[in-house]
């Protein structure tokens, strides 16, 4: 089954502002997919409207076969989980209170974790690799180490969707090379992964596919290896083919 399955979309700030459409695309099990573009060409609405964090102009948008509109909030968050840029509000937070969020959807609202909880957390802390940070607060890490945590916290959610914005920015290049490694793994368990980034170069090495966005164009598909070898990605991205070559 398709885990995410886009049909006919069409994204932005109303009418006047119509940033992408007739976009058709889905994500299966077990694939890491990379959305590419220029600056401000409209990944991040794209990547807030498949979420539900922002109202669609038209078309439809399928999790696990059914449409996100028919979910609930609680019920939406049980199957995909998202990553956002920006640091959390409060960095006062531990890391392990921070992972343990990613439970709430299941503990309600008092946030009682039962044993199957405390699982789901030590697995993703374990498949992070970040059991020596478990004791430290939010300030107290790298910009890294930070990512990490974050991506341990959608772990914890267990869904079988997960969503980042940007997840190597402001890394520095070690750690954009173990982001990208240890979210290649997390699909070998089954789980789909979608990342909006700039890294055309190190992404195309983890990624299954591109979805590469330009403007007033209709988004372009393909493994990247293929797509930067005949020159199309470069030229959705207005840059000399020899770039990436």
């Amino acid at each position: 089954m398709k885990l995410l399955d886009i049909r006919d979309l069409e994204i932005g700030y109303g009418r006047d502002k119509v940033l992408a459409k007739n976009i058709n695309l889905c994500v299966m099990p077990g694939q890491l997919v990379g959305l590419v573009g220029q600056n401000g060409v409209g990944k991040s609405t794209f990547i807030r409207t498949i979420c539900g964090l922002q109202p669609r102009l038209k078309g439809q948008i399928i999790l696990s076969g059914r449409e996100i509109s028919a979910e609930s909030p609680k019920s939406l968050a049980t199957k995909i989980s998202v990553v956002l840029t920006g640091r959390p509000e409060s960095l006062n937070l531990s890391v392990l209170d921070l992972i343990a969020l990613g439970r709430h959807p299941y503990s309600g609202w008092l946030g009682n974790l039962k044993k199957e909880d405390k699982e789901k957390i030590e697995e993703s802390i374990t498949q992070m690799e970040i059991n020596y940070l478990v004791q430290k607060r939010l300030y107290e890490l790298s910009d890294g180490q930070l990512q990490k945590v974050m991506i341990a916290r959608a772990l914890a959610q267990d869904t079988d969707l997960i969503i980042l914005d940007e997840p190597t920015s402001h890394l520095d290049l070690k750690n954009k090379i173990e982001v990208l490694e240890l979210l290649k793994k997390i699909t070998s368990s089954g789980r789909g992964v979608l990342i909006s980034t700039h890294e055309i170069q190190l992404s195309a090495k983890a990624c299954d596919l591109f979805w590469c966005m330009d403007f007033g164009k209709e988004m372009l598909v393909g493994e990247p290896h293929s797509i930067i070898q005949n020159g199309s990605l470069q030229e959705y991205l207005h840059i000399p083919k020899e770039i990436l070559l």
